[in-house]
């Protein structure tokens, strides 16, 4: 019996430091709904073309709410194809809300690999655009990739810039995405 009550204590002993720890930790809230007009213009399925890279691209991109409607997911793939059948580039793109700091925030993954902040953009809304930067590892340069809606056609313009430790900014594409059809 007395086995039985020293078990007993010590679990009771451990239950209330986990009560207590728990107590301690601050509580992460699920912020609201990523509720975004502009946004909302970039889900569904587009034709991306244009200049990449000093070459013409065509891509295929399909956007959709995520997440509980926490993100907006990009898929982007090359309609051009490696030896094995496999897009020669594709990309899975998130686009969220940090309600804390009141800015987009953008994750940028793609077959070159290596997740670091380079993979993390922020923007600010800018009329009905939005301009993420990538800073490099060591925060000087970086990329630059605004998406400009424009209503008037109903299309998307995604810029792409290489911004030189120098500061000097270099294009690296400039491409149109219309809705699929």
């Amino acid at each position: 019996r007395d086995e039985s009550h020293g078990r007993h204590a010590a679990h009771m002993r451990e239950t209330i430091a986990l009560a207590a720890l728990l107590a301690a930790t601050p509580a992460f809230a699920q912020q609201a709904t990523f509720n975004d007009p502009l946004a909302d213009h970039l889900a569904g399925k587009w034709v991306l073309a244009g200049q990449m890279d000093k070459g013409p691209v065509t891509h295929d991109v399909t956007a959709e709410w995520v997440l509980a409607h926490q993100y907006l997911e990009i898929n982007e793939a090359s309609r051009e194809k490696n030896k094995d059948g496999s897009p020669v580039y594709q990309a899975k793109v998130f686009i969220g809300w940090d309600a804390g700091k009141k800015i987009y925030a953008c994750v940028w993954l793609d077959d070159y690999g290596s997740i670091s902040t380079q993979s993390l953009g922020y923007a600010k809304l800018s009329g009905n655009s939005l301009a993420f930067v990538f800073h490099n590892r060591d925060d000087a340069g970086g990329f630059h990739t605004t998406f400009t809606w424009h209503p008037e056609n109903g299309t998307w313009s995604m810029d792409m810039d290489n911004v030189t430790i120098a500061g000097k900014t270099e294009t690296f594409a400039r491409t149109t995405l219309t809705a699929a059809r």
